[in-house]
C-alpha cells in the first residue's frame, strides 16, 4: 500500500481527476452541439453537413468556434424547447385535471344559462346529466 501512495502521489490524483472531469465536459459539450446542429431549422442542409465534418477533422477547434459563433443560438434553442416542453406539460395536467373548459365550466356555463332564462329546468337537467355522465 505505501508503494502505491508513493508512486501516485495527491498531485496526480488531482491531475488525473481534472484531466477525467475536462474530457467529461468536452465529451458533453460535443454531444450537445450536435444535437444543436441537428435540431436547428435555421440552418441548411449544407451548414450543417460543414460543421460536423469540421468538429470531426478539428474536434477541440470545431467545438469552440461553433460555441463561440452559435453559442446564443444554442441558448435560445434551448430556452424554446424549454418552453414547448413546460407548455405541454402544463395542457397535459390542464385536460387531465379537467381545468381549461372542463366539466366545472360547462356546468357553470349550465347554471348562467337557466338562471337567465335561455334553457330550461328539464333541459338544464339533461344537460348536466349528460356532463356529469
Amino acid at each position: 500500500m505505501k508503494v502505491l501512495a508513493y508512486d501516485y502521489p495527491v498531485m496526480g490524483v488531482f491531475w488525473s481527476m481534472l484531466f477525467f472531469f475536462a474530457f467529461f465536459i468536452w465529451l458533453m459539450l460535443l454531444f450537445r452541439i450536435f444535437a444543436d446542429i441537428f435540431r436547428s431549422h435555421d440552418m441548411s442542409g449544407v451548414a450543417k453537413t460543414f460543421w460536423v465534418i469540421f468538429i470531426i477533422i478539428l474536434p477541440f477547434l470545431g467545438v469552440f468556434v461553433y460555441l463561440i459563433a452559435r453559442g446564443g443560438k444554442m441558448a435560445q434553442h434551448s430556452m424554446e424547447a424549454a418552453q414547448a416542453q413546460q407548455e405541454q406539460f402544463r395542457t397535459y395536467v390542464q385536460q387531465t385535471a379537467g381545468t381549461g373548459g372542463g366539466t366545472a365550466d360547462e356546468l357553470s356555463k349550465l347554471v348562467e344559462l337557466k338562471n337567465s332564462g335561455v334553457i330550461t329546468d328539464t333541459e338544464f337537467a339533461q344537460q348536466k346529466a349528460k356532463l356529469l355522465s
